[in-house]
């Protein structure tokens, strides 16, 4: 019997010492690297009529898919604001980075106008680099809403005077509005960043001369150099500036993989295009938004333990249809005719807003607004963590679940 408790005792001080070596960190339910895609303005509608197209390339009636709606996971997301039915970019935005409803206009304030937290500041506090990217300018609604706090969202120059303080590591946009304040008297506002500890790199050869060396990184396009950006600047025409999934590249070399991240790339394009209902440009918009996911998946397949990729939108534009007119047709849409008028005008702004509905309407592709509407957005998602995008969510709800919370 002695014997028999002393190899008792002698397993217990060998599996107390293995166990003591093994420990491992709890997990507490985040992913190390954090990809949120935000497709502005992109309904699940507008992911069918890409999905149309391609399939018609194809030589199909469907079944062509993006990168993102291979993903395992799929919900849909309500979105309306703490006082509209249907939100604004802003306020959207402050409810996918706060995790909060606010008033339309708001941007990193509550609907009383308090500075509330955002995922990235938070992310950053425990140790996670931080890359926020979009086609549009950086200070524009989307991207603000994961950096700044302001009760207006057209207040861009103090918005942008925002960025140095936030301490994140990579900054990615095609330029800044108000770029000399909205009366055109204020210091530039790269000069402003620069001073702050930044470096402000346009185009790509800046920015691969920086950053070796620079800590904190804003890249803005070669066509938005130290002035406003064009409003409109999708116009499908070739430029010099690289497309979004470059500017991705970009951000993953420098943030690297050594230590977590949290990526918010916004394709925010889409609901430009869409608010001018010009169907083939929502397309090219939402192919060059699916580049950088793909990219994304890319990164996700060498770390697939480690890594979650949310695509989501802010809000839903347009309302668009596969299908226009009264009546039940068995018609095809006539994907030839909007694709020729994309290739003879050669950009996307030739036509007139009823030119450009008259030729939809040919086409069997139907609208229904030229601005927000407020439908539910679809949420893709894939990687640690990705069940709980499933089903029916709130866009207030998705910080949290990003969180592990």
């Amino acid at each position: 019997m002695k014997k028999i408790f002393c190899m008792i005792a002698m397993a217990a001080t060998v599996l107390t010492a293995f166990t003591g070596c093994t420990e491992t960190k709890k997990d507490d339910g985040k992913a190390k690297y954090i990809f949120l895609f935000i497709g502005d303005g992109m309904g699940a509608s507008h992911v069918a009529v890409t999905e149309s197209y391609l399939s018609y390339k194809a030589g199909k009636l469907g079944g062509e898919q993006l990168s993102f709606t291979k993903f395992p996971y799929y919900g849909n997301c309500t979105t309306h604001s703490a006082n509209r039915m249907i939100t604004c970019s802003s306020a959207a935005a402050t409810a996918i980075a706060c995790g909060i409803k606010t008033n339309n206009e708001n941007i990193g304030v509550d609907a009383e106008g308090n500075p509330v937290s955002n995922i990235a500041e938070e992310l950053h506090e425990m140790g996670y680099k931080v890359g926020i990217m979009t086609t549009v300018p950086i200070n524009h609604a989307t991207p603000a809403g994961f950096y700044a706090h302001n009760n207006s969202r057209y207040g861009y120059y103090d918005i942008s005077c925002t960025i140095p303080e936030t301490g994140f590591e990579f900054f990615g946009g095609s330029g800044f509005y108000n770029y000399r304040g909205s009366e055109g008297d204020k210091e530039p506002v790269d000069a402003y960043i620069e001073s702050k500890g930044y470096e402000v790199c346009y185009g790509p050869e800046e920015f691969k001369a920086a950053a070796d060396t620079a800590e904190h990184v804003v890249f803005i396009q070669e066509s938005g150099r130290e002035t406003d950006p064009e409003y409109y600047v999708s116009n499908g025409m070739e430029t010099e500036d690289v497309r979004l999934a470059e500017m991705l590249g970009m951000s993953l070399d420098f943030l690297g993989d050594a230590e977590p991240f949290f990526i918010m790339c916004e394709g925010g394009n889409i609901d430009w295009s869409a608010h001018a209902n010009k169907t083939m440009a929502v397309i090219d918009d939402i192919l060059e938004f699916d580049e950088a996911i793909a990219k994304a998946v890319g990164f996700y397949n060498a770390h697939p333990d480690e890594t979650l990729i949310i695509v989501t939108a802010d809000h839903e534009t347009g309302g668009v249809s596969i299908g226009e007119g009264k009546e039940w047709r068995t018609e095809l849409v006539d994907w030839k005719l909007l694709e020729d008028h994309w290739i003879a005008s050669g950009e996307k702004n030739v036509l007139s807003y009823e030119e450009n509905m008259e030729m939809n309407r040919k086409a069997l592709i139907g609208w229904t607004s030229s601005h927000h509407t407020g439908g539910p957005v679809p949420v893709y998602a894939i990687g640690k963590g990705a069940e709980k995008f499933s089903g029916r969510i709130d866009n207030a709800e998705i910080k949290g679940k990003i969180l592990g919370e």
